[in-house]
């Protein structure tokens, strides 16, 4: 124990002063405190991200689908896909899909990258989005399906599946979302 000195420089024992600290039972309050606000917060934040998926996949499937409208009214009700000549003839490709919802476009649906009295219609997008879920994850690619309404999911590597006739497009895969209550392409 120290020894202190008061004024008069006579010498004394300095008292013990107790220590601050925390007793046991304020511990085990605390960590069931803490015990009781994760198990409330957990099981949200897990419900929150697993939802996360399908909002993604609406807003996407809402941009494209409101582009291709766009594109559709301005040009006469024909959809993108169709080669330059935008009257409809052929199958259709995603080249010319992509060109058309990202480029500047005139009546024939012919892209080019500057806009102006030539070009008057478009961008619609600014690139295609990816698909947020399934096996195909992040890819922003379309397989073409001009022969079935709604188009059919191929199973291949592409991210969506568009029919360039009708304007429909889906998520290329027929899993189940993270309910389970429909497929990613029935959205």
């Amino acid at each position: 124990m120290k020894r202190r000195e008061d004024r008069r420089g006579n010498r004394f024992a300095a008292a013990r002063r107790p220590r601050p600290c925390f007793s046991l039972i304020e511990l085990v309050i605390v960590v069931v405190i803490i015990a009781v606000i994760a198990a409330i917060a957990i099981p949200r934040m897990v419900r929150g991200s697993s939802g996360a998926g399908e909002a993604a996949l609406r807003r996407n499937l809402s941009a494209i689908r409101t582009s291709i409208d766009a594109y559709a009214a301005e040009h006469g009700g024909t959809f993108p896909g169709f080669a330059a000549d935008g009257l409809g003839g052929g199958a259709g490709t995603f080249d010319a899909f992509k060109s058309q919802m990202t480029k500047y476009s005139n009546h024939a649906g012919q892209g080019s990258l500057t806009g102006g009295t030539s070009y008057p219609f478009g961008p619609y997008l600014q690139r295609i989005p990816g698909v947020p879920v399934g096996p195909n994850r992040g890819d922003a690619t379309a397989a073409i399906d001009a022969a079935n309404s709604p188009p059919l999911v191929t199973g291949g590597p592409e991210g969506w599946v568009y029919n360039p006739l009708t304007g429909q497009i889906l998520a290329n895969t027929d899993e189940p979302n993270e309910a389970g209550t429909r497929t990613w392409d029935e959205y």
